[in-house]
Order: structure tokens, then sequence, then C-alpha cells
């Protein structure tokens, strides 16, 4: 069965053969990384050019509780070389994110992550500095000074981290180390992304495939379900035969997440995560307690998959394989970026304006190729455009991709178009309130389009797999990572078998005794890039909630809530995100927007009938 516009696609990209150059990628698919930098030249003269004046922030050091302008000549330069650095952080990376193999590129970045870490070494009397000022003295240059108005904020929140700072000579220390932080997340990129290879299964016409991350998502989507098992056993038996590396790698990962939260005073890792966003730990708790207590609507919805597709048992790579028939069976690139620019008409016509400049302007790197970081993300900095990273595959859940993060880089925009420097920088908890309001509009403008009971019991299985894979599913990894954090603080060991051990109870309490717990299954968590920035995963689950109530606003009463809605992409971080989001109408900290989304889910899964 075929939608009519804007499900009908043309000159879709084939998924299937060998993964492409990146030469051969046409130009208008690629990002212009040349905005930042026209060559890597100009990149190395900017680089060579920034080493003396982050040498030379040193000299403040014991000067800024002399005055009010001491303290305001530090922030000036400080924003100022922190605005280059940011240039060539982006430039360098998103460079070496097209094709991990080239060593060249590799070795930019590390030099400019290199920069990164003498940046914060030669900034960290600032903190400790700032403490040692008498806090009457500190409010009353915040009053009296015009250009220290604008950091009030951002030193009254300074103050809230007095108890966590430490003495110059450690804070120094810290900045140090950060290098040696960031080793385990960038040997499991490097491993996964350049030096892991899967191994070739064949499709459902015979053809031989290459295993990706990429292609697996695509390939468990098919109606051939030997293709499905094939795919499911080469991904997670490669990443099996790598148990132990992993391993140590998360375990390191881990214990670095604890070594810093204790260095700085914290209770545990989860309130040193928690804190910079001002989060009660009820936040979290939240998010873990409501999938738990509303497991059993999950439980249904499995059991619903296993009676529509007919099956005697449900395996996991059952559980993306459409339920009714696909409308489509890919998408162009150019048609997805139409169904998202009209799906997101309700957000006014400069948000649409500004969408489609992006398009035009080539802020996305679009296709997959040889090398390339895989999944996708969106990143920037105040000095850059908002660039996206795809790896393109026709899916319509790529489409939901494109708009999630085009909904990131909006919110980038947005916030740096409206906010200076220092505030311009959103928390990213509120980043995935954006991006997943894009998606929760997206969802009910192909509702709406759907013309035939067929065609909405389609939508309404993509929303159930959304409500699956960012609400449950994110809460499950949310649940992993405070278990696992908890354990090692007890003084456990993070060994490969009780990581699977535990991965595998983790999936029988979210699915249910319907789904079959594959032994491969128990794999699955050396795959999760986001293990590696801790307790970042249930944000996205805060995200969903908030942005169901977004989208419904929106809908529902017009220009009042689309203008309550800019309001909030346009604050960054001139206010804690709680305080930003309450203002909005949701308050995370109550267990009633978990429950409704819940809500919101259950009669969803009524409308299917028998």
């Amino acid at each position: 069965m075929r939608f009519e516009r804007p499900f009908c696609s043309s000159a879709a990209r084939s998924g299937g053969g060998a993964v492409p150059e990146r030469e051969s990628i046409p130009e208008k698919y690629r990002w212009d990384l040349e905005a930042i930098y026209p060559s890597s030249e100009d990149w190395e003269r900017a680089y060579s050019g920034l080493l003396p004046k982050v040498d030379a922030l040193t000299r403040h050091a014991g000067g800024l509780g002399s005055s009010s302008e001491a303290l305001l000549s530090f922030l000036k330069e400080q924003e100022a070389v922190s605005l280059e650095l940011g240039k060539l952080y982006v430039y360098a990376n998103m460079k070496s994110h097209e094709d991990l193999r080239i060593a060249s590129r590799q070795e930019a970045a590390a030099r400019v992550e290199g920069l990164m870490t003498r940046f914060a070494a030669a900034c960290a009397f600032f903190r400790p500095e700032v403490l040692e000022i008498p806090e009457e003295r500190l409010r009353s240059w915040l009053a009296g000074d015009e250009g220290l108005k604008l950091y009030d904020f951002y030193l009254s929140e300074l103050l809230r981290e007095r108890p966590h700072v430490l003495s110059h000579a450690e804070e120094e220390l810290l900045a140090r180390s950060r290098d040696l932080g960031g080793v385990a997340e960038r040997a499991f990129s490097l491993l996964t992304d350049a030096d892991m290879k899967f191994p070739t299964i064949r499709d459902e016409d015979g053809s031989e495939v290459e295993l990706t991350e990429e292609r697996a998502y695509k390939l468990s989507r098919s109606r051939d379900r030997g293709v499905r098992r094939a795919s499911f056993e080469g991904i997670h038996s490669t990443y099996g035969s790598f148990r132990n590396s992993i391993g140590a790698l998360y375990s390191g990962s881990v214990k670095g997440d604890i070594f810093y939260s204790r260095a700085r005073r914290h209770p545990d890792s989860l309130s040193a995560a928690l804190f910079s966003d001002n989060v009660p730990a009820t936040v979290y708790d939240n998010v873990v307690d409501s999938a738990n207590r509303f497991a059993p609507l999950m439980h249904r919805c499995v059991e619903l998959r296993q009676r529509v597709l007919g099956l005697d048992e449900l395996h996991y790579y059952d559980l993306n394989v459409p339920m009714s028939e696909e409308p489509v069976s890919e998408v162009s690139f150019e048609d997805a970026c139409e169904m998202v620019a009209e799906a997101l008409e309700p957000l006014g016509e400069d948000y649409v304006r500004t969408l489609r400049r992006g398009f035009e302007e080539r802020w996305l790197d679009v296709y997959e190729n040889q090398g390339k970081r895989k999944g996708a993300y969106s990143w920037g900095s105040f000095g850059t455009r908002p660039y996206v990273l795809l790896n393109y595959n026709g899916t319509l859940r790529d489409v939901f991709t494109l708009a999630h993060e085009m909904g990131h880089s909006l919110h980038s925009h947005y916030s740096h178009e409206h906010q200076p420097q220092v505030y311009a920088d959103y928390a990213i908890l509120l980043a995935e309130v954006a991006s997943t309001t894009n998606e929760a509009l997206l969802l009910e403008y192909l509702l709406r389009k759907s013309r035939s009971d067929a065609e909405r019991k389609w939508l309404l299985a993509f929303s159930y797999d959304m409500v699956r894979t960012t609400f449950f599913r994110q809460a499950m990894f949310a649940e992993f990572e405070r278990r696992t954090h908890a354990h090692v603080e007890a003084d456990g060991a993070l060994t490969p078998e009780w990581l699977c051990n535990f991965w595998g109870e983790l999936n029988g309490k979210y699915y249910g005794p319907a789904l079959v717990l594959d032994e491969p299954l128990k794999m699955e968590w050396a795959r999760i890039p986001h293990f590696y920035s801790a307790f970042y995963v249930y944000k996205y689950v805060t995200g969903f909630t908030a942005a169901g109530a977004f989208a419904s606003a929106i809908l529902s009463e017009g220009e009042p809530a689309r203008e309550r809605y800019l309001t909030f992409l346009r604050s960054g971080s001139c206010d804690f995100p709680l305080s930003i989001l309450e203002r909005a109408g949701v308050d995370l900290t109550s267990p009633e927007p978990f429950e409704r989304t819940m809500e919101v889910f259950k009669r969803r899964l009524d409308e299917w009938g028998e």
C-alpha cells in the first residue's frame, strides 16, 4: 500500500550493496564545513593564532577579586578565546567524523582536544578565585557594574557550586586530567566505528549486504524473518567477540564518573550528573519508577505485536518489523525535507523558513559513507551553524530522525540568536524537549493525513514504537546506568557476565513474558554509545514527556502556545531548565506528566481494536 503525499517517494536512495566512499556522494548532501574554515590551512592558522591567547588568560590569575573591572575583563577575554576554540573544536571533530580512517584528521581532533585541556587548565583559577570573593562584595559588583550585570545568573550559579569547587592546584590537576577522562569513550568510538567489522549476510533478494549499525535497523524491519535473525546474530555476535575489551572500556568509564564525582564531593555519581542542571533525583526516579509502574502497558504492546504478526514466539529481532504494511519502502531525502517542513508549519512561518534555510545552506551531512561516524547528531558552537550528521537510509524512521536532529539545530539557532554567548548553550535536558516536540508534531501530521484504517494502524504501530524506543527503552537504559554506577560505588565489579545477566533481567522486566530472551541479546549493552556520557539517556524520556505536552498545546491552542514554545526555544540557559519548563506548564518533579504520557499510550493501544 502506498500513501499519497507526503508519503510518496521519488528516486529514493537504495541502502543495499557496498557502502560508498565519501567522494562519490554529491556535494549537496555533504555539510558545508567550509563556512567555518575555508580550508584545513585556515584551521591551522587559527589554531596557531589561538595558542598564545589561551596561555595569556593565566595573567588574570590572582587579580579577579581586586575589582569588578578586573573580573569583567577576564570574562570578556575568556569568551573571545572560547568563541574561536569552539569553532576549532567543532570543525576538527566533524572533519574527522566524515571518515574516521583518515589519520591526519584524527590527529587534528586530538590536538584540539589537547588545546581544550590547555584552555581548561589556563582558566582553572577562575572558579576558586571567584568563590574566594566575599559574596556580599560580589553582589554589590553585580548591582553596580553595568557590564557585569549580564553575568548575574552565571555568577550566581557559580556560588551554588561553592561546596564542590576545589583549590586552584586541585582544579588545575582535574582540568589536566580531562584527556584521560575521555579515553574510554574515544576508544569505544574508534573500535566500533572504524576497527570493528561485521559479517556479510544475504537480504530478501539473496544479495550480499555488508552489515553496519546503520543498516541493521533497516534489516530488522525485513519481512523475511531469516534476514532479521541473521542481522541480529551478526551484529551481536561481533560485539560478543569483543565482550572483554568493551566490558573493560565501560567499567573504566564508570570508574571515571565515580572518580570525578568523589573528587568534587558529591554524594554519588548520579547526584554529580544531575547537579549542573539543578535537577533533583526525584526527576530521575520519576523516569524509572513510571516505566516500571506502567510496564504492563508495554507487555500488552508486545503481546499485541505477537498476535498481529501471527508468531508462536516473539524474539527481539521481531520488535521492529512493521505490524501492518509499510506505506513506502523508501523516502528520498528531498521528500523527507518536505514532509518535515509541512509537519512543522504549526510552529510558524519564521520557524519553517529557518528550517528550509538549513536544508538549502547544507547544514546537514546526509548519507552513510565508508569510515563515517555512525548514528546521528546535531552539533555546533556559538560561532558556527548548527550542523547535523545523519546516516540517512530512506526509512520513515530516518525522516523522524531528520525532524529530531533539526529540532536540536533550530533550538540552537534561536538560542544563539536571542541570547548572549554566556547563556547561548541550553542545558541538554531542554535540548531533548525541542527535538522530540518536532517528532510529536510530525506524528500528529501523518496521523491526520491517513486515509484508511490500514494507514492509521500503521501509524499507530509506529507511535507504539516511539513509546517503546523513546520512553521505555531509554528508561531501561537509565535504570541500567543507575545500577551499574551504584554497583561500582559499592565496590562491585562490572564483569561481562554481570553486565550480560543484568541486561537480560532488565529486558525481561520491561518487555514481559511474551518476549523470548535470546542469548545474543544479553550483549546489547555493549552497543550503546550513550553509556559513555553517563546519565544522559533519562533526558530522552523527560524530553518525550514534555514534548507531548508542548505539541498538544500548540495544536489545540495555536498562537498563544506557539509563542510560549518559541520563547522557550529562545531562552538558552538564562535560567534553570526545570524553571524554564515550569513556566511553560510542565513540572517534571511530579509524576503527573509521565502518567499523562502513559494515558495517551493506553488510548492509542485501545484504538487498535481486536
